[in-house]
């Protein structure tokens, strides 16, 4: 029990207005946090992945004044780095881990109806290889699938023929026999992004490029200290403290005088973006003489993904990359299957994430379960803090509402669960029908191309008419800064997406960054200013 005057429902501080309001669009990261000096919040989020993200929607609408702090950009690290995909996790059935199936399966579905712009049905193709696993194991793994998920949009699992399917050409020859099942794609990124805005458009203050440096328990609460980069030290209280930062999850934990670190396992998954390497728009899963897999998605409309290796990481978190054995391992997969082949000096981009997993003591990086563990502990005086381990970006709703649940006895809050069938910012689509959407924008923005429509409507959904702002012809959008982005959508992402950097808008609100050249990139960041360097946290070849 909360003292009295320490809880949610009594407190009254000098910066009350900045739990009513999200950090200011038009200026990010300033206005808000000096509004936050001294604030009285009933939750704190340290971190904002996907995680930190989902978090603090949920609590914002069930009427709890949240502030998310992140040390960097939103979505900079591993939620950023996936593999893009909603998936139940087809691999996870030899594990056993059938609850965790069955709730990333449910998400599926849930979240192709709240983000109909940002998930997306892709169908995936699955050579069959004897020596590997038998025809009779991979059907029935994929006959639990499909009655796991209990399809509503996508269709079921079959067996194909690849000398006759289309999806054989692009395959050797000696892959003759197949399986197709459905899942989603995602854009990791703008996940998390759309999730803070509307955390912060229902009243949670949004902190980024901010780092927690002190953090002490009193009257059952937090006092906390944060350093932000623009307006410097931040003082504010908090009933309670979710720790959400992942790979720094014990880092933050001694932060707030909690001893004993969690038993977690860093694990690095990196990929490749090389030129496209098939026709069509179904993406492949491959199996490996190690057992492990890898996938090849259609990525950009010019590229293929290929990803994810699972190896121990023991490096620095900050700049993670890959390492030439994972690149040359994700080569030699490709390799073993397509007629195309690549090599290591032919791969355009790289990418590279860690992730935190709760320590199963399984001895491959590769088996170490991804499902999410919640702690809850209280600090000297019934502090409480949680904190989060494991999980994976497809059941990130999920957790966010075991999250609250848990701490809705300390701080309050509505108990309903309502984030399953609100739509994410954007996610209003007529219908939920992206195709007519984009019909009906080619005929309202005319003078776009289809392409650039189809990248608009994909990023922001309904909301691409904020960042048309009105316009009526290509000028009125301003400076073009090189493919089809330009000054209004720039602009934009800074008034309402917390970018600040050439690296935030290019790797993580547009995924352009494949597509400009050295120059326009020059361009983009003197249109961002002075203060705002040139960024390549991402490798680029």
């Amino acid at each position: 029990m909360l003292d009295q005057d320490y809880s949610p429902r009594q407190c009254v501080c000098a910066a009350d207005s900045a739990a009513a309001a999200a950090e200011s669009p038009r200026s990010p990261g300033s206005s808000s946090a000096i509004e936050a000096r001294a604030a009285q919040f009933d939750l704190l989020i340290v971190g904002g992945g996907i995680h930190g993200a989902g978090i603090a929607r949920d609590a914002a609408g069930r009427g709890l004044r949240v502030c998310l702090v992140e040390q960097s950009d939103l979505a900079a690290y591993t939620s950023s780095a996936s593999t893009k995909l909603i998936h139940g996790g087809l691999r996870y059935l030899e594990y056993r881990e059938f609850r965790l199936v069955r709730e990333a399966l449910a998400e599926r579905e849930r979240l192709l109806r709240i983000a109909p712009h940002l998930v997306h049905p892709l169908r995936f193709i699955m050579p069959h290889v004897p020596t590997l696993r038998p025809r009779w194991k991979i059907r029935a793994g994929l006959f639990l699938y499909d009655h796991l998920g209990r399809y509503r949009h996508l269709p079921g699992s079959c067996s194909l023929d690849l000398r006759r399917d289309a999806a054989g050409v692009a395959l050797k020859a000696t892959y003759r026999r197949g399986f197709a099942y459905s899942d989603c794609r995602v854009d990791d990124s703008r996940l998390v992004v759309v999730n803070v805005r509307d955390a912060a458009d229902r009243g949670a203050v949004i902190l980024t490029r901010t780092r927690v440096s002190l953090a002490w328990p009193e009257r059952g609460g937090w006092q906390v200290q944060c350093e932000s980069r623009a307006s410097g030290t931040i003082r504010m209280r908090a009933a309670a403290v979710v720790n959400v930062a992942g790979a720094w999850v014990n880092e933050v934990r001694g932060l707030l005088g909690l001893q004993l670190p969690e038993p977690i396992r860093l694990v690095r998954g990196s990929h490749i973006v090389v030129a496209r390497l098939f026709d069509g728009e179904q993406a492949y899963i491959l199996q490996n003489p190690d057992h492990r897999i890898v996938f090849a998605i259609p990525f950009q409309e010019r590229f293929t993904l290929i990803g994810t290796t699972d190896v121990p990481h023991t490096g620095l978190l900050d700049h993670v990359a890959i390492m030439p054995e994972e690149t040359a391992y994700l080569c030699e997969s490709v390799n073993r299957y397509f007629e195309r082949t690549i090599r290591p000096e032919g791969v355009l981009w790289t990418y590279s994430g860690v992730r935190s997993l709760r320590d199963d003591g399984t001895s491959e990086a590769s088996e170490v379960t991804r499902d999410y563990g919640v702690v809850l502990e209280r600090a000297e005086g019934g502090s409480p803090v949680l904190t989060v381990l494991g999980g994976k970006i497809t059941t990130y709703r999920k957790l966010s509402e075991a999250v609250l649940a848990r701490l809705q006895p300390s701080i309050g809050g509505s108990a309903t669960r309502w984030t399953a069938t609100a739509a994410l910012p954007g996610g209003d689509l007529p219908g939920g029908r992206l195709a007519e959407f984009l019909d009906e924008a080619a005929r309202r923005w005319s003078f776009l191309g289809r392409e650039h429509l189809r990248r608009l409507a994909c990023a922001y959904g309904t909301r691409m008419e904020r960042v048309l702002q009105g316009a009526h012809t290509a000028a009125d959008l301003g400076e073009p800064l090189g493919a089809d982005l330009t000054a209004a959508e720039v602009d934009y992402l800074r008034a309402e997406e917390w970018a600040a950097t050439v690296e935030d808008i290019l790797w993580r609100r547009t995924k352009l960054g494949l597509r400009l050249t050295p120059p326009e990139v020059e361009r983009l960041n003197r249109y961002l200013g002075p203060a705002q360097p040139v960024s390549a946290r991402r490798s680029r070849s």
